[in-house]
């Protein structure tokens, strides 16, 4: 994209996040869901589909440029990004690194329209920092042209409102090797979703179980060859894990502009709280992380970019800023004081929110061992 007109882009959404999602942040929360309106501007403005390419409907972002945009949409509550960021991440990136011409053709300009959903089906009960391990199983169906899916999937982002699932299933023997991926449609015979999750913090984005119960699917619903599907799983979340980073860098932005407004207006012993020098060394602490994992997070995608670096600085990248806007989250509650503890207050819902960041997606445990182990290599 030409700098001026990516100027303009993240322009646009900069004022729509600040003007109209962030004061809807409150009916999301009571509502457990993000309203028409935004859904409905967020198709218009290409956000369901700004990191898929242009030749598909999408923006083409480079990931550069995406993280720069994460930026700005991560200002606002963490479930609004969710709304498009499966489609153009974890599950949109399976078929920009693997479909074939034809699955591009059928699902990719859908996607980045917003006018079907993606899920990314990997996580299980017993295999999520390990996925190697999962047990369900695509089968093929004697000498014919199906695969037969059985098994289930544990907290599946969108899976309520999925229209495609980027299923992982076990082809072969043990380990990653064994692992294929395909896509399973919305309404596939013995496939069922559950009920979406009840989860500490980011209402208005939904999670679910899904079951596999004999779904049969074809052969050409197979994405890349059999086998590689562990290979196809590690390139989306290498993305993804950049994206994430910079959605904490975006959320961490806000919750620190919330913190310097009421220090700058609460008022105790005859003056403001931010007259107090330890209320500033916790705004200082994190300014200063904030920065740190801003300018991680731009090298991370230049080297990303640049094919230097697609696994390492990925990984450094969403341990440290999922890992620094928990502090960040931590010292605004302490800020406020009492205040910080009370629902209503935007500090409390962040804090609430940022925790699940240290989690999905890989763990801040499976981001030291990505890290420690491509150095030892």
């Amino acid at each position: 994209m030409e700098p001026q007109d990516f100027a303009d882009v993240l322009k646009a959404v900069r004022s729509f996040v600040r003007d109209q999602v962030v004061p809807s942040e409150e009916e999301i929360e009571e509502t457990d869901a993000i309203p028409e309106r935004l859904r409905r501007t967020s198709r218009d403005m290409g956000l369901f589909g700004y990191a898929l390419p242009e030749e598909y409907g999408g923006l083409g972002l480079s990931l550069s440029e995406e993280v720069r945009l994460v930026f700005e949409l991560g200002y606002a509550s963490p479930a609004f990004r969710s709304m498009f960021g499966t489609s153009n991440g974890i599950a949109g990136q399976v078929l920009v690194n693997s479909g074939t011409a034809a699955q591009k053709d059928a699902w990719l300009p859908r996607l980045a329209s917003g006018e079907v959903v993606g899920a990314f089906a990997l996580t299980e009960s017993e295999a999520g920092s390990d996925p190697s391990a999962l047990t369900t199983t695509a089968a093929r169906d004697g000498d014919g042209d199906d695969y037969v899916i059985d098994g289930a999937k544990r907290f599946i982002t969108n899976a309520p409102e999925a229209d495609v699932f980027m299923v992982f299933a076990r082809t072969g023997g043990p380990g990653s090797r064994g692992i294929s991926t395909f896509l399973v449609e919305k309404g596939a015979d013995g496939l069922r979703v559950g009920p979406s999750d009840e989860k500490m913090g980011q209402r208005g984005a939904h999670t679910a179980e899904v079951f596999f119960d004999g779904v049969r699917v074809p052969v050409d619903a197979m994405v890349g060859t059999e086998g590689t599907g562990f290979r196809t799983a590690m390139a989306s979340l290498a993305h993804g894990r950049v994206s994430i980073a910079a959605v904490c860098v975006g959320l961490a932005q806000r919750i620190l502009d919330e913190t310097v407004a009421y220090a700058k207006e609460r008022s105790q012993g005859g003056k403001t709280i931010g007259e107090y020098q330890l209320v500033q060394g916790l705004i200082a602490d994190s300014q200063t992380e904030l920065y740190a994992g801003r300018s991680m997070v731009l090298e991370a995608a230049r080297a990303y970019d640049a094919g230097e670096d697609t696994k390492l600085g990925p990984s450094c990248a969403k341990y440290y800023c999922s890992e620094m806007v928990g502090r960040v989250a931590d010292r605004a509650v302490q800020v406020y004081g009492g205040m910080g503890y009370m629902r209503g207050v935007a500090v409390e819902r962040f804090y609430r929110d940022v925790r699940l960041f240290r989690i999905y997606e890989g763990t801040s445990q499976i981001q030291q061992l990505v890290i420690a182990r491509n150095l030892l290599r």
